[in-house]
């Protein structure tokens, strides 16, 4: 028994509400929702890569890192809930079809590893920016670190979430 045989017939019934069948069927409902949830993503890529930019050193240096994330942080919170709700809308209106797209569970396990890296940046590396995150200040090779993964695993994310356009 593989996992599929236990969750299609979830997603089945997830796919059949009156919600997600006029998201599928109507012809405005899908492409309003599409451009919320990539306007949303736009505004969680750019508000992450100003900060990942100023951890690697390339750009906003006259900026603390501790200003940044609390201008930022809020921001990026909203959008990436606005994201994740127009995501999982038009998840929902072809859920079965989603799920066993390779770019759909690609994008999902980048998105965990970024959550991951997010957590491991807030958590440890960031605990002590007050003795490294002034202005002018050249960050921990921690928080390069976590900036080229943080870039990187946006990057695929973003790639993987147009290829699901493209083959579903």
């Amino acid at each position: 028994m593989d996992i599929y045989s236990t969750i299609d017939p979830w997603l089945k019934v997830l796919q059949n509400t009156e919600l997600a069948t006029a998201i599928r069927e109507e012809d405005v409902f899908f492409p309003w929702i599409e451009s919320v949830h990539v306007l949303a993503l736009v505004v969680v890529v750019g508000s992450i890569a100003i900060l990942d930019l100023r951890l690697l050193g390339k750009k906003l240096m006259d900026r603390s890192v501790v200003d940044l994330i609390s201008n930022l942080l809020p921001i990026t919170w909203i959008a990436f809930m606005i994201a994740a709700v127009s995501g999982g809308l038009l998840f929902s209106s072809k859920a079965i079809i989603y799920i066993h797209n390779n770019y759909f569970l690609l994008k999902i396990v980048f998105l965990m590893l970024a959550a991951c890296n997010m957590l491991y940046f807030h958590f440890y590396t960031q605990r002590n920016v007050y003795t490294w995150g002034r202005a002018y200040a050249i960050p921990p090779k921690s928080a390069v670190i976590a900036g080229i993964l943080s870039l990187c695993l946006w990057a695929f994310i973003v790639g993987f979430g147009r290829w699901i356009g493209f083959t579903t």
